[in-house]
């Protein structure tokens, strides 16, 4: 895991300075990808957090903490050429009880920081990968057992084949001809179970997301023009956020911006979160998800939003590669199932049905 991490997906170089960061529980694999970036001559740091960090913060930060932005933090930022984020949760509920408006707050204080990244990462000069190390909590959300997440993980890297850096070069090529194909064209068209939804992607460009900044990966995605969205979508699988569950929601489009917004539970966090900015109000991308060897829905958004067979579409902040210019504090991925019925127009050509690219 370690040595794909750092050969394909971080692309190390000798004299990076690279940043792994994680909780405690990532020991393992923390230690694994340190090994191979000294052999690799680059110069690793360590950023760990505690099981308690963050709801120690909430507890007790005041509001001037609250809307706080690191210079330290904003600094790796500006310095980094390789950020390494491992998941490695010890209780993916510890923020179920905090307040909407704190969380919030937190995440508009981080925009400077994830902005200049986002910048950075899209001129070349920062590379973040985002990957997993399972730990028992991961696995109980997802209703595996340690070991059968564990097998679900290193399958969905790849890690479990002979040559895993050539499974995802072929993953990439697959992906890379859907990419030329959407990228010639100006409006998608959603059609599925209580969804009919017009997107407009003229001028943006299509990504092919192939397990370079997030391990596992396998997506492909835009940002789309942000008053173009005309319509109502309904997402159907929960959408979690800073740890909240919202189930079964439903949004309406009007000129780009959400008109209408409802939930079977977790409404309230959902309405929270659509106020945080005028940007949360805006899809900031639309995505195909690819990787059909991801079967299982874990409620690891890592995982989840690539899954063969789906879409999505993330509120708030665009990606800065696909030309999109979206600004908020908050990018949330919600997905929905297209295996049943779902189609896919790209200027007026049914392109995907029943979850399959069908050209």
């Amino acid at each position: 895991m370690a040595q794909v991490i750092c050969d394909y997906s971080a692309g190390m170089k000798e004299d990076d300075k690279v940043l792994i960061q994680s909780t405690t529980l990532a020991v393992p694999l923390i230690e694994a990808i340190y090994k191979e970036s000294l052999i690799r001559g680059a110069h690793p740091e360590i950023y760990l957090n505690t099981d308690n960090l963050q709801s120690i913060f909430y507890a007790y930060a005041k509001d001037h903490q609250l809307d706080y932005t690191s210079p330290f933090i904003k600094y790796y930022m500006e310095e980094l050429d390789v950020i390494i984020m491992i998941m490695a949760e010890h209780n993916l509920k510890h923020l179920t009880n905090v307040d909407p408006q704190k969380i919030g707050r937190r995440s508009k204080a981080q925009e400077p920081i994830t902005a200049t990244a986002l910048q950075r990462i899209q001129e070349g000069t920062l590379q973040y990968t985002l990957t997993v190390h399972p730990t028992h909590a991961m696995a109980q959300e997802a209703s595996l057992s340690l070991l059968e997440y564990q097998d679900f993980v290193y399958r969905a890297c790849f890690v479990d084949r002979p040559d895993p850096v050539a499974e995802w070069k072929n993953l990439s090529e697959d992906q890379e001809r859907i990419v030329n194909y959407l990228n010639g064209k100006s409006e998608l068209h959603i059609v599925g179970e209580d969804t009919d939804l017009n997107v407009k992607t003229k001028g943006r460009t299509w990504v092919n997301s192939d397990g370079k900044r997030n391990l596992p990966s396998g997506e492909v995605f835009t940002g789309p023009v942000e008053d173009s969205l005309e319509g109502t979508i309904r997402f159907t699988y929960p959408g979690i956020y800073m740890g909240k569950e919202v189930e079964d929601i439903t949004l309406t489009f009007e000129k780009g911006e959400v008109v209408r917004a409802s939930a079977k539970m977790g409404e309230d966090f959902l309405q929270e979160m659509l106020k945080v900015d005028e940007g949360a109000k805006r899809v900031g991308e639309v995505a195909i998800g690819m990787n059909y060897g991801i079967t299982t829905f874990t409620k690891n958004i890592l995982f989840d939003e690539k899954i063969g067979g789906t879409i999505h579409l993330a509120l708030g902040r665009s990606l800065p590669d696909t030309g999109g210019i979206n600004e908020s504090a908050i990018h949330w991925d919600l997905l929905k199932n297209m295996e049943s019925g779902g189609k896919l127009y790209a200027d007026g050509e049914l392109f995907y049905e029943n979850g399959k690219v069908i050209i």
